[in-house]
This record gives structure tokens, sequence and C-alpha cells, in this order.
């Protein structure tokens, strides 16, 4: 009997085991590119094993008569538009390729390429992911009407993000907001540097961690503020490019083979030479270029070939107009505050390693000084690109500068941990004001003064219960412990505008309790925006709304739930808002002034001397307390804003190093979503 029933034990135990599904799946790749695998230093170092997250990997039709790994999030399609070729898929489910995590790194071989992509994006995916607190969406897809291309007839949810790791003949990869699809290029390498590349060989972006990491970062960001690419002044597209600079620069932290070999080749400096603060390394050597396509933290010196570090140089933001250069800027106060949290924090272990001098000696490290330096620095590069990622939630819905991201990167870590004993916000602000980034509206460069205002005398609370607070708490409950995004999609939406499980939306719900009361003028003079049944009241502020036909309509855009745990412990619930509004403003500029000509509403097409402006909001209320923490505003009736405008989309900008907007010089438009942000010149 007894043997009968452990007989029967052991049995459940191995099916147990058999269906159990493993935490992570391990595949190689490329820490860098191709080309660092051609040299002795850094080949034991380029070849690594990526560990992410679990997922089941299905097999679904694509369109063509073949079938493609599709995951969650992403869908590899390796269709060769130049040769017509579609390359078979590879599958990562094989067993032996299991047992060999995956395939071994290869340039000649189509399906390594695939599951390069995959694993790197990934990896991206689930970074953004651990900091903001929520399952990742990608934006929507918005299907126009059949008999009137301008107008929208509805939203769908986009399930996944389309990648084609061969789908150009060119050196150049971008984001397709529009496809919802990643589009990497090939080309031959150039011949003017023979000693760093094969003439005429073929160069592959797709493989490169860091162009793959900047362009899925382009697609996250549209999925969580569309508007930023919008060119309505020179930091919008700026920040997006550094920003996807960043999240493939601090990623790179994540392998500690590469970190211990950087640290033990420069001593514990990371601001000397290192391939950690290097971008695209192949890419750039590629098409005629020393050293990578950019370098976030120094360049290489043509008279004497050694690289040096940039120096802090504050006039840059006020002259580099060209995005690339000018997001660089951003990068480098970026790392430069990273390395001083670092040099921070190992200042006890170097005094305790020399005796209390705290300088090493010349020569290799001890290689247990090694292991405890890169565990710093990995464990400081991470809370840095959490902090990073973080910041997008305080930031505002429309027109991004760099002195609201600085703004919004202190306020995320006051947030999440009061006591700043590491100085991370002082590092910050430092680094941006070396850069002579300085955020408008504010008295001060302290983190008092940078750290956004709290409003508790707006609360959801009281008589309101009914219409906020129940509201809210349901909406918590219906979407915190989901795991399905198309469901958690179509329940956001049903909240924000109406419907099943929502019945009132949020829309409706703010004019119960925003319009025609006292308080909805100070909710008003909060966000910045004017709402259709509070024109009087605005009027009474100073807007221009004295008729309602010209008041611009509101739209909430975005409502995201975020639930993160602070290094102390604490449990923070939040909700987070964001709305956009947007009018028809007629200027013109007469002997130097700006003269603004009367508002139209941007349903009647163009008008002479007429461009869309917007104003925004993002709200973000506690859910435990229901009181208002944050309103980060875009003002909808901002003349000084609406004159910068103005003058950077007719080429007329006037200097004004405070606010960061410069010399008269005509520049190009958005040609094409992103593609020309990423066409080499």
């Amino acid at each position: 009997m007894h043997k009968a029933i452990l007989q029967y034990n052991i049995a459940q135990l191995k099916q147990y085991t058999m269906e159990k599904t493993p935490p992570f799946r391990r595949l190689r790749g490329y820490a860098f590119d191709p080309s660092l695998s051609l040299k002795i230093d850094t080949v034991s170092i380029n070849n690594i094993c990526y560990k992410i997250e679990w997922e089941d990997l299905d097999e679904s039709p694509s369109g063509n008569g073949k079938t493609v790994p599709t995951g969650e999030y992403i869908e590899v399609i390796d269709c060769d538009p130049a040769t017509g070729v579609f390359y078979p898929p590879v599958d990562l489910n094989d067993r032996y390729l299991l047992a060999q995590d995956g395939l071994e790194p290869s340039v000649s071989d189509p399906q390594f390429h695939q599951q390069m992509v995959y694993v790197v994006l990934m990896t991206t995916i689930k970074n953004f992911e651990a900091a903001l607190g929520r399952k990742i969406q990608w934006s929507q897809r918005y299907v126009p009407k059949p008999d009137d291309t301008s107008k929208i007839e509805r939203s769908e949810f986009v399930a996944r993000l389309r990648v084609y790791p061969h789908a150009l003949r060119q050196a150049n990869a971008y984001y397709d907001p529009q496809k919802k699809a990643l589009l990497f290029g090939y080309f031959p390498a150039q011949r003017s540097r023979p000693e760093l590349q094969l003439p005429g060989g073929n160069v592959f972006t797709c493989l490169s961690h860091d162009i793959i990491a900047h362009e899925v970062t382009h697609a996250l960001l549209d999925g969580l503020h569309k508007r930023y690419i919008e060119p309505t002044h020179p930091d919008t597209r700026a920040f997006h490019e550094a920003f996807a600079d960043m999240v493939a620069l601090f990623q790179h932290f994540t392998f500690p083979e590469v970190l211990k070999h950087q640290v033990a080749k420069t001593g514990g400096d990371l601001a000397a030479q290192n391939l950690l603060g290097q971008l695209a390394q192949e890419f750039g050597k590629a098409i005629g270029g020393y050293g990578s396509l950019r370098d976030a933290i120094g360049h290489t010196d043509k008279l004497t070939g050694n690289w040096v570090p940039h120096d802090p140089d504050p006039n840059e933001y006020t002259t580099k107009m060209e995005f690339h250069d000018r997001g660089a800027i951003l990068v480098a106060a970026v790392f430069d505050a990273f390395l001083s949290i670092y040099k921070q924090r190992i200042k006890k272990l170097l005094r305790i390693a020399t005796n209390g001098s705290g300088i090493l000696p010349k020569g290799d490290l001890h290689p247990d000084m090694v292991t405890l330096l890169s565990g710093y620095a990995a464990d400081t590069a991470s809370r840095v690109l959490k902090i990073c990622v973080r910041a997008l939630d305080y930031c505002p819905p429309i027109d991004i500068n760099f002195g609201d991201y600085l703004r919004a990167i202190i306020t995320a870590d006051f947030d999440m941990v009061a006591d700043d004993e590491h100085n991370y916000r002082i590092a910050f602000i430092e680094a941006f004001q070396k850069r002579g980034i300085y955020p408008s509206g504010i008295k001060s460069m302290s983190v008092e003064a940078l750290t956004y205002e709290q409003y508790p005398e707006i609360t959801l609370r009281g008589d309101d219960a009914e219409i906020f607070v129940d509201f809210l708490r349901r909406f918590k409950e219906q979407v915190a412990y989901l795991k399905d995004r198309e469901e958690i999609h179509t329940i956001t939406q049903e909240f924000i505008r109406g419907g099943r499980n929502a019945h009132m939306g949020l829309h409706s719900r703010i004019n119960v309790k925003f319009l025609n009361t006292e308080v909805g003028k100070r909710f008003a003079e909060l966000t910045g925006m004017a709402y259709p049944n509070t024109a009087n009241k605005c009027k009474e502020m100073g807007m221009d709304y004295s008729t309602s036909s010209h008041t611009a309509k509101y739209s909430v855009e975005n409502l995201w739930m975020a639930n993160r745990v602070s290094p102390d412990g604490k449990i923070i619930n939040d909700v987070i808002i964001t709305m956009v509004q947007k009018r028809g403003v007629k200027a013109s500029i007469k002997d130097g002034v700006f003269n603004i000509d009367g508002y139209y509403q941007p349903s009647e097409g163009d008008v002479e001397g007429g461009f869309i402006f917007r104003g925004g909001c993002t709200l973000i209320f506690d859910l435990d307390t229901m009181d208002l923490k944050y309103a980060i505003k875009k003002d909808i009736n901002d003349k000084l804003r609406m004159e910068r405008q103005f003058r950077y989309m007719n080429g007329r900008f006037k200097a004004s190093a405070s606010a960061g907007y410069f010399d008269e010089e005509t520049l190009t438009g958005l040609s094409g979503p992103f593609a020309f942000m990423h066409s080499h010149h």
C-alpha cells in the first residue's frame, strides 16, 4: 500500500516537473555587434548569453503562406523585399536549440538574426515594464473613414510589433509608427577603412544590440507619448533620439561579463575610454567613420587618434540644432550623473582597498576588486535606468523639452525615495546645469524647486466617492491582475470613454466633478486647459475663449495604473491620467514682432498663417488617499509657447539661452515618420 502511494507521488512529481514552465529562456547573442568578435581583446565578452523572461512562442500565419515565431509583444517576419526571399523562421522552441541556448552567433545565418532581434527586443521591453510598474502597450492603430481619410473611424489595439530583420538594403533602421513595425537594413561596408571592415562585406543593423534597443525604444515612447515626435521645437526630436540612446547605453550594464571586462580594463574608471559609452560600433565604422556612430561621452581626437571625454559646454544647448548632436547633450548629462553617483558609492571601497589614499595603484586590479566595482556599477546603472524610464510618467504629454525631463527625473525619484542618501538627485541637477539646461518657471536649481508641487486641495474624496473613488478602485480591481494586454486595453478604453465595465467614462466624470463649479476654476488653472462649460470662467482667468466655437475640446488620452515598490519596501499605488486638447491659431510676424491674428477651429482645414497648437496635462493621483499629487501642464493659452512654436515651424527662432530656443535658422521638417531621423548624412 505504501509502495503504491510512493509510486503515485513520484509519478505526480514527474508530471508536475515536466509541465512546469521555466522562469527564463537563455539565448545567445552579441553584446555589441559582430565586429567585436573579430578582436582578441573583446571576443570573449561579445558573445554572451541573454537571460529573458520565458514566454510561450507560437507559430501564426504571417500572410505569406509561411509561419513566423510569434510572442506576446512582437512578431518577427523575415522577408527581404530586395530579393523577394522569405527566410525560414527560427524555431526557438526546438529542444536542441533550448539545450544549447539557441543558435550560435553568426553573421551569415538569417535565423540567428531573428534570434538576435527577438532577445534584445524582449530585454528592452521587460526593462521598461520593471520601471513603469505595468505592462507596456504599443500605440493604437487609427483607421480612417472610407469617405474621408482625414477623419478617424476607429482605433485598433496593436497586439504585436512587426519586426523585419532584412527589410532594407541601405544603411538605415527605423520604427514606422503607421505600420507599427521595426525595419532593419543591411548594406556593404565602405572601402575607406579596410583595416576596420571587410570592404564590400555586408553589415546588418539587426545584429547590433544598440541599434535594436534604440529602435524599439522609439516604439515604446510612441506607445507612452505619441505626440513627442511632433516638431514643435528642437528638443522634441532630440529627446526621442537621446532617450533611445540612453536605454541602449545602460542596458550594457546588465551584462556581467562585459562590465567586469571594462572595469578591469579602465581600472574602475568608467569615464575613461570604454565600450560602454559607445553606440553602434560596427555601423559607424562601416559607413566610413572612425569609432562608433555616436559616442555618448567622448570622441576620438583626429590628430592624435586618442579617445578623449567630452568637456561639458553650456553653450552647446543654445547652438546645436541637429537632433542627433542635440540629443547627445542629454545623453552626456545623464551618463555624467551616473558616473558621479558611481564614484560616490565606491569611495568607501577604494579607501579600504588603498589604506585610505583612495587612489588605486597602476596595474591590473585584483579579481575580487573587479567583482565588487562591477557590482556597484551594475546596481547604479540599473537604478539610473529605472529612474530615467519612470520619469516618463511625470512628463507632460506634449511638447517635451530637456528641462521638463529634468523635473520629471527629480520628482519621480522623490516619489520613490524620500531620503536621497546617495545624492542621486543632486548628481542629475549638477550634470544638467553644467550643460546649461534649465527648466522654465523655477526660481532656483534646488531639489525642492525642481520637484513638482503637490495639490492636496484637489481631491476625489468626500461627496465625490461615487463619482471617482469607487470608479478608480473598480478600475484597479479589473486591470491590476490581468495578464492579457488586449483585455487591459479594452477595459481601459471603456473606463476612459464609457462602456459595459465603467458605465460613465472618465471624460464625463471630469465634466461632472470640475465643470461649472468653483473647484473647476482651480482645476482649469492647474491643468492649463479650457473646458467647454467653463468658457466664462476661463475668460475671467484671462483665457481667450469668449465663445463656445473657439473653445478647444479636450480628450483623455491615457489612463494608467502604476503599482511600484520603493527600495525601502513602500508600495506606491498611483493612477496617471493624461489629457490633451488643441486649438487653431492664426499668427504672423511683422517687423520682428509676433502677433496672434485670431483663432479657428482645427477642423476648418488649412488657414493662411495658421497652425495647430496643443495644450495638455499629466495628472497623478494617489490611489490610496485620492489626492492630486501632481499636475504637470503645458498651458493651452501660453502665448510665449505659441510664439516659440510658430518661429520654430517657420525657421525664425530668436536666441534665448534660458528658454532653450536659439538663433534664426531654417530647419527642415519631418520627412516620413522616423525614417529621416535615422538616415545617414
